[in-house]
């Protein structure tokens, strides 16, 4: 397994040959350069710069990483990646090796018209074709070329995301048919290319558990709050925005730090800060769940029958939110402009019963982890002894 340099001793833990590949994450850059583009769409000059910036370590080791890829994958049966601009990497490693390729998808990156219930299906798939049109022109696109040069494959056109797709890849969708309504109807043009699996999380308990719950166990259900690994620019502002909200609507917190530093922030008597925690030890025990818009605390979230706020830092995120309000099951919006009295609003229309009712209905409808796992690994092993792929 390759990772970033940063996520390598948490890859170890389950893939012992787990090795360190590009540049540790930019979550700083990130962050940033979606405020700008969610905010100021039409600062289209501030927003190439935070492009570059985004960009600028991918570029710089592109080369590094296509021959670590290139050296694991000897002697592999096959290639699993997420899309994280990375599969056209792998898609050209697979091609040169001449294994097959699976592509994990945590939302519905294809074109379709389910992702953004705010557009007309039309337009929505239009939308998406003309990001996948413009993808030709990414900021690694000279350095992918060298790629495919060094490997000896033939200069390629076209946009990344459907050189993947006529590449003949598996292309796993890791969320529930149940978020997305309609969505199975329209890819079934795929047959069985496009498989939905639900969302594919992890259940490792943590020595907290036990404590955490019995602090919950002792007063009313809490809100959780949790941000995953986006930046948080002041934690004490951040603490102290929750207190206030959750205290106007007269709940108690559980704020998750995770690898956000909350050592120096002021105590509050209906808040608990706690680190790290198995999400689905303590989320049926919650009242609701505040978090950035991950899919997979999404799907353990709406697993547990818990209503959703989501305060989201990118698009993809705050597609989540828009797709929770859909469904009348949660709600999102831009962390950036969350305030004391935004939260405060947001929490009371989650905490509404109807919300409740609809979010538990829907987790009847879910892939309990087990199964999604299971189904996925049969899935990738059928893929791989497949006839239709080149050996």
């Amino acid at each position: 397994m390759a990772v970033p340099p940063d996520l390598v001793d948490f890859g170890t833990s389950a893939v012992p040959n787990t090795v360190g590949f590009g540049s540790p994450l930019q979550m700083d850059s990130y962050r940033d350069f979606w405020t700008g583009v969610l905010s100021q769409p039409w600062n289209i000059g501030e927003i190439r710069n935070r492009v570059r910036e985004v960009w600028a370590p991918i570029r710089q080791s592109y080369g590094q990483m296509s021959a670590v890829l290139t050296e694991l994958t000897e002697g592999a049966d096959l290639i699993v990646v997420n899309t994280t601009g990375f599969d056209v990497q792998a898609a050209n490693i697979a091609e040169y090796r001449g294994i097959p390729l699976v592509v994990i998808h945590t939302i519905p990156g294809r074109p379709n018209g389910q992702l953004m219930p705010f557009l007309p299906a039309p337009v929505a798939r239009a939308a998406m074709q003309t990001n996948d049109w413009m993808s030709r022109g990414g900021y690694a696109r000279d350095a992918e070329k060298a790629q495919r040069a060094s490997l000896g494959l033939p200069k390629a056109g076209g946009s990344w995301p459907q050189r993947v797709v006529k590449s003949g890849a598996l292309e796993i969708q890791a969320y529930d048919a149940a978020c997305f309504p309609g969505l199975a109807a329209e890819w079934e043009q795929w047959g069985d290319r496009r498989p939905v699996v639900g969302g594919l999380t992890m259940e490792l308990p943590t020595p907290a558990d036990d404590e955490i719950l019995s602090w919950m166990a002792a007063g009313q259900a809490p809100i959780f709050f949790g941000f995953g690994s986006m930046p948080i620019e002041s934690p004490a502002d951040t603490l102290a925005m929750i207190a206030g909200a959750c205290a106007q609507v007269g709940q108690r917190a559980l704020v998750s730090t995770a690898g956000i530093d909350f050592s120096s922030v002021p105590e509050y008597e209906h808040v608990k800060v706690i680190g790290v925690v198995n999400f689905p030890a303590i989320f049926p025990a919650c009242r609701a769940i505040v978090h950035h818009g991950g899919a997979g605390t999404t799907a353990l979230g709406l697993r547990a029958g818990m209503p959703t706020l989501i305060l989201s830092t990118d698009g993809l995120q705050a597609l989540w939110g828009s797709q929770l309000k859909r469904l009348k099951v949660g709600t999102g919006r831009r962390f950036s402009q969350t305030t004391e009295a935004t939260l405060a609003a947001d929490l009371r229309t989650i905490l509404d019963p109807a919300y409740l009712q609809a979010v538990r209905e829907l987790s009847t409808k879910m892939a309990q982890p087990a199964e999604s796992v299971a189904l996925a690994a049969d899935l990738v092993e059928t893929f791989a002894r497949s006839p239709r792929v080149p050996r």
